[in-house]
């Protein structure tokens, strides 16, 4: 039989999992080392939190053109090598630094699309097992490195810690060229066919809608959280306590969500996707009470915390359950992924206007709780069927 996949791809799946995230979501932890090393103010760093998700959003759709033109083992490769310039060059001033963060986005936008496909295309047999590897080496990578990036930046600099990053990105590149030998195209005629239709399909719409409030839900709790445990009366340290929960508390459910998935019977899953969308539902909700208990606020922080971090391993298998070919999976990703960004970008951003328009907290709440509602339905509607695509 012939083989498929070299045997670093499993490595190089990790490796990608690490580069996911990491390159970008540590440097919010040292912007005000950054400011200083660069002579700017901390307010013009702001658009590194949410420039990145504008440029998945941008760069989604573009994805599996580029797959059926290059494969996906060779597009990869490049991807790795735009991500590895632009850490590197955004050590030298302020527009590189944005310019960097740009071409990172772009090609952890392919990634992003891409590699539910690249997972089906390779090992169809292990999709939980596979997902489950990148995207808990993605956790574990974001926690450590958001843990480790102030003593790094405190021994060296900010331009140290960007080093080490670009250190990594360079590792998963060279990783990954044993990869280039099986290069997996995306067929032309699988995507075109079906591309005409996806609009007309309301569970395309359902898993879009799903995957768009999921991104919202966990990008909004992510950024406003810790600012609304500090006004309610809680102190800073207890709130980046929150914090750490809020992220560290997706270790288990990374490492266990995509094989459930994938292993429990339709019925035992849907059990299990009711308790955690409840969790999230019943999280949002005791938002509404104001409180400074700090007991209180870890619960709810874990619920929602448990919540997203439970749906988003469940949506990156279901982008390859749902869907009957690697072609197809990567579309379903890149419809589903392209929205999701879309709201992920712009839910902190009005969820902190509403605080200013309305002088409180409460209307954000409901809106939030409201979404939260709609995401559980539309999962609902995902559930139905076997097949999407």
């Amino acid at each position: 039989m012939k083989k498929t996949h070299s045997k670093l791809f499993i490595p190089g799946i990790i490796m990608l999992g690490i580069v996911l995230r990491t390159p970008f979501t540590t440097l919010p932890t040292v912007l005000s080392d950054i400011a200083a090393g660069l002579g700017v103010d901390v307010s013009s760093l702001g658009l590194l939190t949410s420039l990145p998700l504008l440029t998945f959003a941008i760069f989604s759709p573009f994805a599996i053109q580029f797959a059926k033109r290059l494969g996906i083992e060779h597009l990869f490769f490049l991807v790795l090598i735009a991500i590895t310039i632009g850490s590197a060059i955004r050590i030298i001033n302020l527009p590189f630094l944005y310019l960097g963060t740009i071409l990172i986005g772009a090609g952890i936008a392919f990634l992003n699309v891409l590699l539910p496909s690249l997972i089906q295309a390779n090992r169809p047999r292990q999709l939980g097992i596979l997902t489950t590897l990148y995207i808990t080496s993605m956790g574990m990578s974001t926690a450590i490195a958001s843990s480790v990036a102030v003593p790094i930046t405190k021994a060296t600099s900010w331009q140290g810690l960007v080093n080490i990053l670009t250190a990594l990105c360079a590792l998963a590149l060279v990783i990954w060229i044993p990869n280039l030998r099986y290069n997996h195209h995306l067929k032309k005629t699988a995507t075109t066919e079906s591309s005409s239709k996806w609009y007309t399909n309301k569970y395309v719409w359902a898993i879009m809608i799903f995957g768009g409030l999921q991104s919202l839900l966990f990008y909004t709790s992510m950024t406003w959280l810790p600012t609304m445990a500090v006004q309610s009366g809680l102190s800073k340290v207890e709130s980046g306590l929150l914090a750490s929960v809020f992220t560290l508390i997706s270790l288990p459910f990374s490492l266990t969500i995509p094989s459930l998935t994938t292993r429990l019977s339709d019925r035992n899953r849907h059990l299990m996707l009711t308790i955690v969308v409840g969790a999230g539902i019943l999280g949002v909700a005791m938002l509404l009470i104001p409180t400074s208990n700090f007991f209180y606020w870890l619960v709810l922080n874990a619920l929602i915390g448990s919540s997203v971090s439970s749906l988003f391993p469940y949506l990156m298998v279901a982008f390859s359950m749902k869907s009957s070919t690697p072609e197809k999976t990567a579309q379903l990703s890149g419809l589903a992924q392209t929205g999701g960004y879309v709201f992920a970008a712009f839910g902190p951003i009005l969820f902190g206007y509403s605080k200013s328009l309305f002088h409180s907290w409460t209307p954000a709440i409901i809106m939030l709780l409201v979404l939260t509602i709609i995401m559980a339905i539309a999962l609902y509607q995902v559930e139905k069927v076997d097949h999407i695509l």
